[in-house]
């Protein structure tokens, strides 16, 4: 009889190590999804209140500051994001869509080091009515957005 209950034992040790080990894999495939798809998304404002950790990859939005915009040597591309609360200067090396020019909305992906958002991908947004709601929200918020005359 002492063998069926070790037995039992031992099975439900296998199984608390399964469910260990099924919430590791989950929990690393939900960081890895949020690294990789949802980029945590801030207004300029939000990232200057509270700097993001450097390693931390997230999505920032807003309008080029006019005057910010400068191609330096080969292909970085140096600028100012706004949202009217804050301003975070940007760096980009890669090839920036057609629209993107300075007063429109954008919105970059990448990382803040050392005061700079340092910028992975570039979407322009070709004018406010095709914003973002999460940058019309921030815009809002800062009372720098004007609703598009119908």
């Amino acid at each position: 009889m002492a063998g069926m209950k070790g037995l039992k034992k031992q099975r439900r040790i296998q199984v608390i190590v399964l469910a260990f080990v099924a919430m590791a894999v989950a929990t690393g495939l939900i960081g890895y999804a949020m690294r990789d798809g949802i980029n945590y998304f801030r207004s300029p404002a939000q990232v200057l209140a509270e700097p993001p950790q450097a390693s931390e990859v997230f999505r920032i939005g807003g309008l080029v500051l006019e005057g910010s915009l400068v191609r330096g040597d080969g292909e970085a591309v140096r600028f100012t994001v706004t949202d009217g609360g804050g301003d975070v200067p940007v760096v980009f090396a890669g090839i920036l869509p057609d629209l993107f020019g300075e007063g429109q909305g954008m919105i970059g992906t990448g990382s803040y080091v050392d005061g700079i958002f340092q910028a992975t991908e570039i979407l322009a947004k070709h004018d406010e009515e095709y914003m973002p709601a999460e940058v019309i929200d921030a815009l809002k918020e800062q009372g720098y957005y004007e609703e598009p005359d119908a």
